[in-house]
This record gives C-alpha cells, structure tokens and sequence, in this order.
C-alpha cells in the first residue's frame, strides 16, 4: 500500500533547506571574507602568513562554538521542541552576520577590532550549532520511514545554496569593484545583506508545526546532554570522528584552497571563486539524488564509499590545484565534492536514526558539530602553516587522506539504521 506523506511535509522541506540555506549564507560569507581580506584589514601588523592564519583562526572560533551551540539548542530542541530551534538559531547567526559588517578596522580602533570580530564570529557559531539539528529533525521526524532519506536531505541542500549565495555575491563585487574598493567597502556588503534574508526565513518558519516524534514521548530529558554523555558518548565520538572527513575536505576546497591560489599561485579571485562555485553547483544537484540511493540501499555503505574516495583522491586533488589551471582545479574539486556528498546527503537521515528521540536534538546535533571542530576548524590552518615552500604541497595531501582513513574506520563501527520494510506473507 501506498504511504502518502503529510501534507504539510513539502512546505516543511522548503523551510528546513531555506533556513539552512540562509544561516550556511551567514557562516560560509566570513570565510570568504577570511581568505580574501580579513588579514589585511584586521591583524596589519602581522606578515601576510601570520594574517592569513589569524584570520583562519577567527573563522575556526565559529566552529569550536557550534558544539556549544549544539548544546544549548539541543536542550532547548529535546525540551521545548523542534520549532523554537528553528527561530532562535536563525534570529541569533543573522543579527551576529550583520554585526561582523559594521565592525570597523583595526586602524580605527585598534586591538579591539579582532576581539570584536571574535566574539562575533562566535555568536554566528553558536547559532548555526543549534540550526541543522533543528531543521533536519524536523523535516527527518515528519517524514515516512522509507524515505527519510530523500526528505532529510533538502536541508542538506541549504549549505551548498548558501554557499552560492555567499560567493555569488562576493563574486559579483569583485568583478565589478576595484581592489581598493572591495577593501575598503566592498567585502562588507554580503554580511549586510544577511540581515535581509535572516527576516525572509523567519517568516517562512514562524508557522511550522512541531515534530510528530517530540510530541509522542511521553516523558522528556531533564538535562538532555546528561544523559547523551553517560549513554551515547561513544555513538557521538563515532560520529564526530566519522564526519570529520567531509568538513576538512569541504573547507579544503571552499576556504583553503582559495587562499592559497591567490596568494601563492597568483591566480584571480574571481577564477578561483568560478571553479569552486562550479563544483558546488554539482554537489547540490546531486544531494537528493544520492539521498534516494540512501533509502535503497543503506546509508553507511554510501558512508563508507565516499570515505574510500576521498582518502584516494586527495594527492590528485592538490596536485591539480598546484597546476593553476582552472579546468584541472575544478575537476580537483568536482571528484573532492562528489565523494563529500556521497556521505553527506545520507547523514541527515542517519544521525537521527542513530539516537532515541529524547535526546535525538542533543546527541545528533553534537556529533554533528564535533566533526565540525575535527575537520572544519583545524583544515584551513592546518593546511596554511603545512603548505610552506615553493613545491605542491604533499603536505596538506597527506594531512586530508589522513583524516578519510579515521572517519573511515569510524563508520565502519557504526551501525546501519535504514529501516527495512516486513515481508508481506503469501496468500494462501
């Protein structure tokens, strides 16, 4: 028999992937801003290295704060509800995007300028840390079993549209602008522009209904992370360990691998941000595609395969990038991004599988996070200070194959979790 979704499950889907969308917007524009112009602007004392990695530095405070987001938001998700995670997190990374635009240089208020920009980029993590459990378990909880995983993966969607957004427009102004006025000005335009869509999406969200499963337990978690550390602690070391691929691949590309083209390589700002943008196009539109082989066929053999991939394609990967060319450096980046998201769009409907619903925003939303401080805080300045002499740096190469290896030893201890449909007697 035919199971028909909710009604409301469309409207919940595009919510959950504009939500993400705006707030990924929020957090992806800062390390942009990192790689381009941060360093200059902010630590001018500093030489051009030490810029860079201090900037690096400010964009890896947002993801050790997204654990914490996590945290709060998870507790707050397992107690209250799915909905008010949705409206405080965006609200919270908004106000925090807009801030970080109006921060003035250090010429013209010296030290406090960095300090500002840290606290800032902290209150963006804390945000975002609470946004994908909330939007995911709202979407995944709603959705029929045998296909959570298509329905789980819009709000995996979000990210890569956010990040089009975001160097979209980083994009455009620096076609169109001067070096002198993208610096002075220019760069900060984006993070005004957040204040714009933060209201868009929290129009869409302030109707939603809350989440069937959060509803159906009877008696909720007093102090959800309590329990998640005595109960689940080893399912979220796992999970952090098994994700941390997929964001230091991720931000190999997005934010490391920009830097350093321009920089070292003298390649343009407007070349790189095409090739990366490229890649991203295709890791989106195969996000629900990848999603359905989910839901057919498992989610930790999917899980498995983009791990294998990406420990194989890392060496390939720099060494195209170090040619400067910009058809070897997108097809570097297209194959980084296809093994990326054969994990990733599966991860949406596997995380909160993982976890009974109690404490499901908690835990899935912790994992998820600590994967992030694994792989997405340390890559950029990792792969900065390691990426030193004037030869391709093998380095970085070894240092992301690495990473592949322990998250693929990590979701070969996890269990699957796609639920199987009970075979239907033969009459008679």
């Amino acid at each position: 028999m035919r199971t028909t979704e909710p009604p409301s499950l469309p409207r919940l889907a595009a919510a959950s992937l504009a939500g993400t969308a705006i707030e990924f917007y929020d957090f992806f524009i800062y390390g942009t801003a990192a790689a381009l112009v941060l360093g200059p602007l902010f630590f001018p004392t500093f030489s051009p290295l030490a810029g860079t990695l201090a900037a690096f530095a400010t964009f890896g405070v947002g993801f050790v704060a997204r654990p914490l987001g996590s945290v709060l938001f998870g507790h707050i998700g397992d107690r209250r509800g799915r909905r008010p995670v949705l409206v405080g997190s965006l609200l919270l990374t908004g106000v925090a995007t807009v801030a970080v635009g109006c921060v003035p240089t250090y010429e013209s208020i010296g030290i406090a300028a960095p300090v500002l920009l840290l606290v800032l980029r902290f209150l963006q993590g804390l945000g975002l840390g609470g946004e994908w459990g909330g939007a995911v378990l709202l979407t995944a909880e709603h959705a029929p079993a045998e296909r959570r995983g298509l329905w789980a993966s819009f709000p995996q969607i979000g990210p890569p549209v956010g990040f089009l957004l975001a160097n979209g427009i980083m994009l455009a102004l620096s076609a169109t602008l001067s070096d002198a006025q993208f610096t002075a000005w220019g760069w900060r335009v984006p993070f005004w522009a957040a204040g714009v869509l933060a209201a868009a999406g929290l129009a869409l969200r302030t109707s939603l209904a809350e989440s069937p499963d959060f509803l159906r337990v009877r008696e909720h978690a007093r102090v959800p992370l309590v329990e998640v550390v005595r109960d689940h602690w080893r399912l979220v070391l796992l999970t952090a360990g098994a994700l941390a691929v997929g964001y230091a691949v991720f931000y190999a590309v997005t934010t490391w691998s920009l830097a350093y083209a321009v920089e070292r390589l003298g390649v343009s700002r407007t070349v790189m941000l095409t090739c990366i943008m490229a890649a991203v196009v295709v890791k989106g539109a195969l996000t629900p595609v990848v999603a359905v082989l989910g839901d057919r066929y498992g989610r930790r053999p999917l899980c498995l395969l983009g791990c294998a991939a990406s420990a194989l394609w890392m060496f390939p990967m720099i060494a195209l990038l170090a040619t400067g060319q910009p058809l070897l450096m997108f097809l570097g980046f297209l194959v980084a991004m296809i093994a990326f998201i054969t994990m990733f769009a599966v991860i949406a409907a596997y995380l909160p599988e993982l976890y009974e619903p109690r404490v499901r925003c908690t835990g899935a939303a912790v994992g998820y996070n600590l994967g992030g401080v694994l792989g997405g805080a340390l890559t950029p300045i990792v792969a900065t200070a390691v990426a030193q002499g004037d030869g391709t740096p093998w380095g970085v190469a070894a240092y992301l194959t690495g990473i592949a290896v322990l998250s693929l030893g990590c979701f070969a201890l996890l269990p699957e979790t796609r639920p199987v449909r009970e075979a239907v007697p033969a009459a008679g």
